[in-house]
This record gives C-alpha cells, structure tokens and sequence, in this order.
C-alpha cells in the first residue's frame, strides 16, 4: 500500500492568506483605539485642567479688585484640578505609551512566527504628541500658578 501525500490545495493557501491579512488588520484597529481611548483620556484632563485654571484666575482677579477679601481656598481647588488633570494625563500617556510597546512586541512575535506577512510600521501617534504637549502647557500652567511667576501668577 503507497501512502497518498497531498499537497497544501489552493484554497487553503488563500485561507491562510486572508486570516493573516485579517490578523494585520486586527492590530490597526487595536492601535486606532489605543489612540481614542488616549483621546478621550485628553479631553477629560483638558476640562480638568482648564476648569480648574478659570477657577483660579476668577477667583486671583476677584481678590486683586477687593470683591473678596480672600480666595485662598478656592485658588486652591483650582490648583488641585489642575493637578488631577496633569497627573491623569501623564498617567494615561504612560499606559498609552506601554500598551503600544506591548503591541509592537506582540506583532514582532507573530511576523516571525510567520502568522503575520506584511510589515506594517507603527508610526508614532498625533493623539500622542497632543497629549504630551498639553501635559507641557499643563506643567508650565501649574508652576506659574502655584509659584506666581509668568502670564498666570
């Protein structure tokens, strides 16, 4: 009796091929929500932030004007949004930052396990660059606010 070999048909190739397309895909969208959920994490430390500087600066020019005679603790809740808003945002860049590492490791691994064909480069993120440039306007905001020094003090 012969033993009968076969080789691989066509169509599985095809299916081989469309699952590891598929799989490509699959790391785009995980990457494209990585980027919204940094953007939602942006836009609640934004609010944070400049809510607690309207605070402050509301409450600095009702004392310079003798409306209150003083606004010590309200300056500073206004200073502590802010802070909250600094330190949510550093933290959400922090995970952001290591969520994608952890993807660009795990794509690596499947290319050369071969379950992954294409290279497709992550190219760094403008939700990213915004996040950290806030995070820098929200820093400078927070020492000229607490250290009176610069166009907030």
């Amino acid at each position: 009796m012969k033993a009968i070999t076969t080789s691989p048909s066509t169509s599985d190739d095809i299916s081989v091929e469309l699952s590891s397309r598929r799989t490509g895909m699959s790391f785009q969208r995980t990457r494209m929500a990585a980027d919204r959920t940094l953007m939602s994490i942006i836009r609640t430390s934004l609010s944070l932030i400049s809510f607690g500087f309207t605070i402050f600066q509301f409450f600095q020019k009702l004392a310079e004007n003798n409306v209150v005679a003083t606004a010590h603790s309200t300056r500073a809740f206004g200073i502590t949004l802010v802070w909250i808003g600094i330190g949510m945002l550093a933290l959400g860049i922090l995970f952001h930052a290591q969520f994608m590492f952890g993807l660009r490791h795990e794509r690596k691994q499947m290319k050369e396990e071969g379950l992954v064909h294409a290279e497709s480069h992550f190219p760094v993120s403008l939700t990213l660059l915004t996040a950290i440039a806030l995070l820098i306007l929200g820093i400078a905001a927070i020492v000229s606010m607490t250290f009176r020094v610069g166009p907030f003090g």
